[in-house]
């Protein structure tokens, strides 16, 4: 059974169901393939740096090497929080209702690392959330495709062309302020290293 993006507005439930955005659905794509001597298509693989192993296409996901060539699979790794403690493990948030914040300004979606957009299509969308969209205002939630040790953040929008969840983490903008002026460093007097020219020698 498919499992939907739910959200709630003040007690109000919307789900959706929802699909990858992906760049050759918008641009559309061109793909060169190499074939081998006998015309078949040739099977794309990485050799490590000593030459010891050849990884194919899908190997990475299950898991890696340490230096000393020993696999750890994906189930081995464990989340190692700042302080180094465990990291918890944050679950998926896809069928769990997740509380909408909002609205929020343009500026807070433009700061946004966006890493993934997905297409929403509305399976059972309240009054109020549809409303409020429509006039153009933009929701914040929590979102985890799986089982993560870091959630991501989604926007959610709305525009003539559907609704979507932009997906990623919000980027740590630093700024300073205007009163304090930045150091500069000393100039440095190069004219003593170098010898005087005397051009009557040319």
């Amino acid at each position: 059974m498919a499992k939907h993006v739910v959200v709630d507005l003040g007690g109000e439930v919307s789900s959706f169901d929802f699909s990858a955005v992906r760049r050759e659905q918008l641009y559309g794509r061109r793909r060169r393939l190499a074939l081998d001597a006998s015309g078949e298509p040739c099977t794309r693989a990485s050799i490590l740096a000593d030459g010891s192993l050849l990884l194919r296409s899908g190997m990475t996901g299950q898991g890696y090497f340490t230096p000393d060539l020993t696999w750890v699979s994906n189930r081995e790794v464990e989340g190692v929080a700042v302080d180094g403690g465990p990291a918890p493990l944050v679950p998926s948030t896809l069928d769990v209702a997740q509380p909408l914040e909002g609205p929020i300004d343009a500026a807070e979606v433009l700061d946004l690392d966006v890493l993934a957009i997905y297409a929403l299509a509305p399976a059972e969308v309240g009054v109020g959330l549809r409303d409020r969209m429509a006039a153009g205002e933009m929701f914040r939630f929590a979102f985890n495709y799986r089982d993560d040790f870091r959630p991501e953040t989604a926007v959610l929008l709305a525009n003539d062309n559907g609704t979507f969840a932009l997906v990623g983490y919000p980027s740590q903008q630093v700024w300073d302020d205007l009163d304090n002026e930045p150091e500069v460093a000393a100039p440095v007097d190069d004219a003593a290293d170098v010898d005087d020219l005397d051009f009557d020698m040319f």
